[in-house]
C-alpha cells in the first residue's frame, strides 16, 4: 500500500512556474515507476510525465522541454518543476504509483493558469 499526497498547486499567470510535490507514506516507493497526470474539466485524466526507478523519464509531449519530473527515494517524495505555463495546463494534477490501471492514486492538486 502506498498513500499520496500532492501538494505544490496554485493560481499562476502564464509564463509562471510552479512546483508539484507527491509525498507517499506506507511501502518504499524505491522501485515504483511514479507518475504525474492530469485532468481537465470535461477531459480524460492523462499521463504528463514518468519517472522509473532507476530515473528514466518519460514525457507527454504537450510538456517536453517545459515540465521535469524528479524523484528523491530517500524521501519518498516525488517532484514536478513546471516552467512556462500556458493557459491549457489548466487542470487537477494527480500523483501515481505504480500505473494507471492498478497503482495508487492521490487526491490531486489544482493547478490553474489565468491572467
Amino acid at each position: 500500500q502506498v498513500q499520496l499526497v500532492e501538494s505544490g498547486g496554485g493560481l499562476v499567470q502564464p509564463g509562471g512556474s510552479l512546483r508539484l510535490s507527491c509525498a507517499t507514506s506506507g511501502s518504499s516507493i524505491r522501485f515504483y515507476v511514479m507518475g504525474w497526470y492530469r485532468q481537465a474539466p470535461g477531459n480524460q485524466r492523462e499521463l504528463v510525465a514518468r519517472i522509473t526507478g532507476d530515473t528514466s523519464t518519460d514525457y507527454a509531449d504537450f510538456v517536453k522541454g517545459r515540465f521535469t519530473i524528479s524523484r528523491d527515494n530517500a524521501k519518498n517524495t516525488v517532484y514536478l518543476q513546471m516552467n512556462s505555463l500556458k493557459p491549457e495546463d489548466t487542470a487537477v494534477y494527480y500523483c501515481n504509483a505504480g500505473g494507471a490501471v492498478a497503482g495508487y492514486w492521490g487526491r490531486g492538486t489544482q493547478v490553474t493558469i489565468s491572467s
